[in-house]
């Protein structure tokens, strides 16, 4: 941010950034790579027992040395990158939102409404479609934003951001390190350290078994048993979600605020320099990932070793990835064109309505009461379920919104938001 917005905007009233050249796209291009990489995360937890999403010894079909390989590449490019990157976009979209909003006139109640919307579409997601929810945690972290740190100087919200995931990323590193060495270590010398690792076993035979019952839902019971076991079993999961990532969504929403206004999404900042760092986090975050995934391989898999790499070892790396993401797609998107970048940026547009549509459709494609192809296909088939529901995506986006001013929900969330029925048809 410049002095001279540094001086018009007040706290209560932040200034909405200029668009250049419609540069500002970019965050729809962003957001379209965001919610098809966030499919290609939780595919596994959808078609396979949840805990194979972390823990490939939880795979009903066997995980072969080939797809070893494949949860390294996935670790690497995918996991908490992509929600990362849809977090940054989240409180990027927060500060554009509440610019508008203020320059119209209306007060802060508004997003607040939206927010306790979009928490109500997370908690029906979670309950009734599929337990890997965001939105919840989404809404809840965006409260705390608008509440508290939206009326802050750009530069605060940075630093807050970046403190915050410091310290997130101490919490996750010293517990579920611990963790992890305190099962896979050498047998304690201790009652009480003995007492400690048997309560960890417990937990993790209790997961895989909550896993083995989910499968036997899926493959021979029905969508009412499963909303039942997931009331019984995971009812106050949403709440321990928010804790468990609360060093990661709040902060990385402050960062995306403070980046958005710096003018990282529009084209204001020095596109070389912002190449330059963008390829140095990408690298160097990459390189740390690629080792923390090799170590975790060479270590066999153990359940904790593989929580401690996804929760704890890779808390930095991924930050640093996150972070050269966004810097190189923000560079790069104002220069990408044809019918492919249109089309990743009309699945943008209409992120809320792929993210929650594909949830809803992989919950017929796995069930029994659909397809029942639960706990059938190996990683590598899944993947190939992510491309073709990125085909979808991508087939349908475009050709929609040419029509309609938004995606379905999308327009269902700003009637709600507003009081008040929008027109839909162009």
């Amino acid at each position: 941010m410049t002095s001279s917005e540094n001086a018009s905007a007040t706290p209560d009233r932040p200034q909405p950034i200029a668009v250049e050249g419609g540069r500002i796209a970019s965050l729809d291009f962003i957001r379209g790579i965001a919610v098809m990489g966030i499919l290609a995360a939780n595919i596994v937890s959808m078609g396979q027992p949840f805990t194979a999403y972390m823990y490939p010894e939880a795979f009903t079909t066997g995980h072969s040395a080939a797809e070893d390989w494949m949860w390294a590449a996935q670790l690497l490019l995918i996991d908490g990158k992509m929600r990362g990157l849809f977090t940054v976009l989240f409180g990027a979209g927060l500060y554009l939102f509440m610019g508008k909003a203020w320059a119209k006139g209306a007060s802060r109640w508004l997003q607040v409404r939206r927010l306790l919307w979009l928490g109500l579409f997370g908690l029906l997601h979670f309950y009734l479609i599929w337990r890997g929810d965001i939105l919840f945690a989404y809404a809840v972290s965006g409260l705390i934003a608008v509440s508290f740190f939206i009326g802050m100087k750009a530069k605060t919200q940075l630093v807050l951001g970046l403190l915050g995931y410091l310290c997130g990323g101490i919490f996750y590193g010293v517990s579920m390190i611990f963790m992890q060495m305190t099962v896979d270590g050498p047998e304690p010398d201790s009652a009480a350290l003995s007492q400690v690792r048997s309560e960890f076993v417990k937990a993790a035979e209790t997961d895989l078994a909550d896993g083995r019952r989910e499968t036997a839902i899926r493959q021979d019971g029905s969508y009412a048993e499963l909303v039942e076991h997931t009331l019984d079993k995971h009812g106050f999961d949403p709440l321990v979600n928010i804790w468990l990532f609360a060093f990661e969504t709040l902060p990385l929403m402050l960062i995306g605020m403070a980046l958005y206004r710096f003018g990282i999404f529009s084209g204001r900042l020095d596109q070389r320099r912002q190449r330059l760092w963008g390829w140095a986090g990408l690298v160097v975050g990459g390189g740390l990932t690629a080792w923390i995934a090799m170590a975790t391989m060479q270590g066999g898999f153990t359940y904790y070793g593989v929580l401690a790499a996804f929760l704890g070892w890779s808390h930095f790396p991924r930050l640093f990835m996150t972070l050269g993401l966004v810097a190189l797609l923000a560079a790069y998107a104002s220069r990408a064109g044809g019918w492919l970048a249109e089309r990743v940026s009309a699945t943008g547009r209409a992120a809320f309505t792929n993210y929650l549509g594909t949830s809803l459709v992989m919950l017929v494609v796995f069930g029994n009461w659909g397809l029942d192809l639960f706990g059938v296909l190996g990683r590598s088939e899944l993947y190939l379920v992510v491309l073709a529901a990125w085909l979808v995506m991508l087939a349908w986006s475009k050709p929609w919104l040419e029509r309609f001013r938004y995606g379905p929900l999308e327009w269902l969330w700003r009637c709600l938001t507003y009081g008040r029925v929008f027109a839909l048809r162009r």
